[in-house]
């Protein structure tokens, strides 16, 4: 699990935006639609595309108590869920996160 720990971090640490999803979860889409719609560039993985999809997400029940995708990272800092994600962009943390991370976007 170890392994996979580390690709979760590594992946985390080079990407700006990070989303753990599924395909086919409506969940999922909706909070790469925001971005979509901020016209901020996210790396998405879609869990069940992936051989070691399962051990992924359980590495990520690990590291951050969140069993649910998607599971969103912005500037390294876990936002959490699409509820999470929403509430991030009303309440202007989300803005905060990208600014900080050198992202200009339509907030």
């Amino acid at each position: 699990m170890s392994l996979i720990k580390e690709f979760i971090k590594k992946t985390i640490s080079e990407n700006t935006v990070t989303i753990f999803s599924k395909s086919y979860c409506p969940y999922c889409l909706g909070a790469k639609d925001i971005f979509d719609d901020l016209k901020v560039d996210y790396k998405a993985l879609e869990l069940n595309e992936l051989p070691d999809g399962l051990d992924i997400q359980q590495g990520l029940a690990e590291l951050t108590s969140q069993r649910t995708v998607p599971n969103i990272f912005v500037n390294q800092v876990h936002v959490g869920g699409s509820d999470d994600l929403k509430a991030a962009l009303a309440s202007g943390k989300l803005a905060i996160l990208l600014k900080e991370a050198g992202i200009k976007n339509k907030l």
